[in-house]
């Protein structure tokens, strides 16, 4: 279901110049990078004009954007934001490996039958039951693109009700998947519908009659190829 090896980028060092303010900054780093909006807001999975109001100051991203332009720019949220004296002088990452898989395992991601691959991550994102997982199919466009790398916290049979909305790792009739979670009730049974973001993917509808179970929660994106 998620593909082959990608190859490793040489850690970057990044400055902040003083007095700069978040949309000039992320104007900045796009420009160094050869990037136009169009490619950025791609990227980053948002809308081209909602970048340009946020690079002319007029609009500020919520969490979930600044981490896909931190991502898309291949630089920590921390040097978007600007925050804190010890951004204005260079500063190196800070980065902790984590299990790199291509196929959502059925047990612990160290115990895993696949050959597995490292894949850095920064350090306060780092955590024992956390993998990282490339994707390959397109589902969960255009919120996830093939080849992107997300970070997954391991939860093995969490009840789908506590993670209603969220972009899990499940297994339906051992088979792997990587969908947004819901749940139903009608005529008092549960049902689960998976849903890709996607809008040419039907919603599978899981009932009583179907081995499913969630493996993981897609709690971030951590990488995409531009």
């Amino acid at each position: 279901m998620y593909c082959d090896n990608m190859a490793r980028k040489p850690v970057e060092i990044i400055a902040i110049r003083a007095g700069e303010t978040l949309g000039r900054r992320v104007r900045r780093l796009r420009q160094e990078r050869r990037l136009t909006q169009a490619e950025l807001a791609s990227a980053a999975g948002i809308n081209q004009g909602f970048l340009s109001e946020i690079e002319r100051g007029r609009r500020n991203p919520s969490g979930g954007t600044l981490g896909a332009l931190a991502v898309a720019l291949a630089v920590p949220e921390a040097v978007l934001l600007g925050a804190g004296s010890d951004h204005d002088a260079p500063q190196p990452f800070e980065a902790r490996e984590l299990p790199l898989l291509g196929s959502i395992p059925a047990g612990p991601p160290s115990e895993s039958q696949e050959q597995l691959e490292l894949f850095p991550v920064l350090r306060h994102l780092w955590a024992p039951d956390r993998y990282c997982l490339r994707l390959s199919f397109d589902s969960m466009e255009p919120t996830l693109k093939p080849d992107d790398i997300v970070l997954v916290q391991y939860r093995p049979d969490v009840e789908p009700e506590h993670v209603q909305g969220r972009i899990c790792a499940c297994l339906v009739d051992n088979s792997p998947t990587l969908k947004r979670v819901s749940v139903e009730y009608q005529a008092d049974q549960r049902v689960v519908i998976l849903r890709g973001d996607n809008p040419r993917i039907p919603p599978a509808i899981i009932d009583e009659t179907v081995r499913f179970c969630v493996q993981g929660v897609v709690l971030c994106l951590v990488s995409r190829m531009l």
